[in-house]
């Protein structure tokens, strides 16, 4: 099976992206619409929570565009955090590399489906760590906190570091003044 390879120096954002896209995953509810992950061989997917947490049929469709059904196999509502298990795999699977580091000022690339624009890219950089955010699925501690482009659609993309490794998973937007919209502030659990 195919697997991104990480390397020791940095990549540009457009060969992290041609690499992790094929990972990455849309996950749709009657409820919700975001963002996932492959990481394992057998096609597990991580996602946020919230994302899942409405319950009913949970459809996730693959880069090479497959559609399955899926499960949530664990959930941590408290980190806002899920894995899936698809009732079906694409023909060929290519899970990310979980790992890196995350420091601030570091490059960092979010791959995701914000506002329903499906396989979308943006970059940016880590601005803070440890952070707390207060959202309407609670209150999350120990978040990274990052200016690459994030909206509704993208909870449960990777947030990647320089060299394509998955660092964190897209949880939260700031929303001053209760806007749905980016404000130049995003979180990754």
């Amino acid at each position: 099976t195919p697997r991104p390879i990480p390397t020791p120096t940095s990549l540009t954002v457009p060969a992290i992206y041609q690499r992790l896209a094929p990972s990455v995953v849309l996950v749709r509810t009657a409820h919700d619409l975001g963002t996932g992950v492959i990481v394992a061989d057998d096609g597990t997917i991580l996602t946020a929570n919230h994302v899942i947490a409405g319950g009913g049929t949970i459809a996730v469709t693959f880069a090479d565009g497959t559609r399955a059904n899926a499960i949530v196999a664990a959930a941590d509502p408290k980190r806002d955090i899920a894995t899936l298990t698809p009732a079906k795999l694409p023909q060929v699977v290519v899970p990310a590399t979980v790992g890196g580091a995350a420091g601030v000022g570091a490059s960092v690339v979010a791959i995701g489906n914000p506002l329903g624009l499906i396989d979308s890219v943006s970059s940016g950089v880590i601005s803070g760590l440890d952070r707390t955010a207060d959202t309407s699925n609670g209150k999350f501690s120990g978040l990274i906190q990052f200016d690459a482009s994030v909206n509704p659609g993208s909870s449960g993309g990777p947030l990647l570091d320089a060299h394509g490794l998955v660092i964190g998973i897209v949880v939260s937007i700031a929303a001053p003044a209760g806007e749905d919209a980016f404000a130049g502030i995003g979180f990754a659990v």
